[in-house]
């Protein structure tokens, strides 16, 4: 995510597992400003979120996909889809970070093969200048591991941002697998890597489960962004929320 593309708002963007072209139209109707389409732990794969990218405006800066590593062939054909930016998970070093960097990035800061397969994907005068400005290459820390060595990571030249996995770090302090910690090792590796990221111009993002918390984070200045919601997660908590509102009445049905 780059710093000029957030202007004075911070972006809220949701993660989409299942391969439907409806859902971001869905989602930025109801006012996100973005995706992550997850090809990490999701049903989705290459060819529908190429779909999907695809289906979304070119202007969108916030069209990300979250990859299962920095393999640069898969993450060739998301930029070329018009992926706005590539998340890759559990980086852990500053060698993780370049390759990241070198997947996403022309030369000389990268090693991405060009090959434009949308009309006005990257408009200006240098195509391959506006696409390294347009992509921004988002490194992924959720490990203990990550967080301690937080400074090579962040310092990469070409890293755009970082995007915290709170789940995933929380398991790595031997905490429970959940998110929105507002104390703790999991508040305190936050915090540190707001001071890490601010001191290399970096953004930082990372993922939310309630409305509430993200607002106390950007009210603290801790981040720039979040990614809130899971598609299916949001599903089920519709769900749940419809059908109980019939549960007293399938309850005196049940006992007239």
């Amino acid at each position: 995510m780059k710093r000029a593309a957030l202007g004075d708002g911070n972006p809220v963007l949701f993660h989409q597992t299942v391969p439907a072209f409806s859902i971001p139209e869905w989602a930025a109707a109801a006012g996100y400003d973005g995706v992550i389409l997850d090809l990490q732990h999701g049903e989705l794969g290459l060819e529908a979120a190429c779909g999907i990218l695809r289906s979304i405006p070119r202007e969108n800066a916030y069209a990300y996909a979250r990859v299962g590593s920095p393999d640069p062939a898969p993450i060739l054909r998301l930029l070329d889809s018009g992926a706005r930016g590539i998340v890759a998970p559990t980086v852990e070093s500053r060698s993780q970070a370049e390759a990241l960097v070198a997947a996403a990035k022309y030369p000389p800061t990268g090693s991405r093969s060009l090959g434009p397969s949308r009309p006005a994907l990257y408009p200006g005068d240098s195509y391959t200048e506006a696409g390294d400005r347009a992509v921004s290459a988002i490194a992924q820390i959720e490990t203990r591991t990550g967080v301690d060595r937080a400074e090579e990571i962040v310092s990469t030249p070409g890293l755009d941002s970082v995007y915290i996995g709170p789940a995933d770090l929380a398991v790595s302090y031997g905490l429970p697998g959940r998110g929105d910690w507002d104390d703790g090792p999991v508040r305190e590796a936050i915090a540190y890597l707001r001071e890490v990221t601010s001191a290399h111009g970096v953004t930082l993002g990372i993922y939310c489960g309630r409305p509430e918390y993200a607002a106390g984070l950007f009210a603290a200045g801790l981040v720039d962004y979040t990614g809130l919601g899971i598609d299916l997660v949001l599903l089920n908590r519709a769900f749940g929320d419809t059908i109980a509102g019939l549960d007293s009445a399938r309850s005196a049905r049940s006992t007239s």
